[in-house]
């Protein structure tokens, strides 16, 4: 009879191995939250200047586009960072490659290949470089590394490439540990 914690032991043994490799991938974004509210009231005051001015002039509506105009720009801006919360985490040990995905939703998709049948593949383009990187294994491929741009992949796939050789070594004998 099984108690079900077979899955809890393997996952504690294998948090207790080494990483030879570990990444977290984000999306970019040049612009943090004092950046956001510095061009937020940049606009608002330029919007409301040049309401106020069609105002006086007898233009009443152009000030309510003004302030649409804001506020479509602040919700555009708001999605952006929303978006910005999506992850990619990727460890290598000597068992196993593990490919975690968080969307921006919260949404979790994992998978979990071995290291010694894993195969990693790319797209290059001669003017762009590397477009997009996979993960093959056993009849199964998935993109990674969507984030990063094509000299970022690169070095993420000369690292990567680097990590799966040295779990296909296998563990080393450290006798002082």
């Amino acid at each position: 009879m099984s108690t079900g914690n077979e899955i809890e032991r393997e996952r504690s043994e294998s948090e207790d191995e080494p990483q030879i490799f570990s990444a977290l991938l984000t999306p970019h974004r040049s612009l943090n939250r004092t950046g956001f509210l510095a061009v937020m009231l940049f606009l608002s005051v330029v919007s409301f200047a040049t309401g106020l001015a069609f105002l006086l002039k007898g233009a009443w509506p152009v000030l309510g586009f003004f302030s649409l105009d804001v506020l479509v720009i602040w919700w555009a801006f708001r999605a952006n960072f929303r978006t910005a919360r999506a992850r990619e985490e990727i460890t290598v040990t000597t068992s196993e490659l593990r490919v975690r995905r968080i969307s921006h939703r919260g949404q979790v998709a994992e998978w979990t290949f071995n290291p010694l049948w894993v195969r990693l593949d790319m797209e290059v383009d001669e003017d762009f470089g590397i477009e997009h990187l996979y993960l093959i294994s056993r009849g199964h491929q998935i993109q990674v590394a969507r984030f990063l741009g094509p000299e970022e992949k690169a070095s993420f796939y000369k690292g990567l490439v680097e990590a799966l050789n040295a779990a296909r070594r296998g563990p080393t004998y450290n006798p002082l540990r």
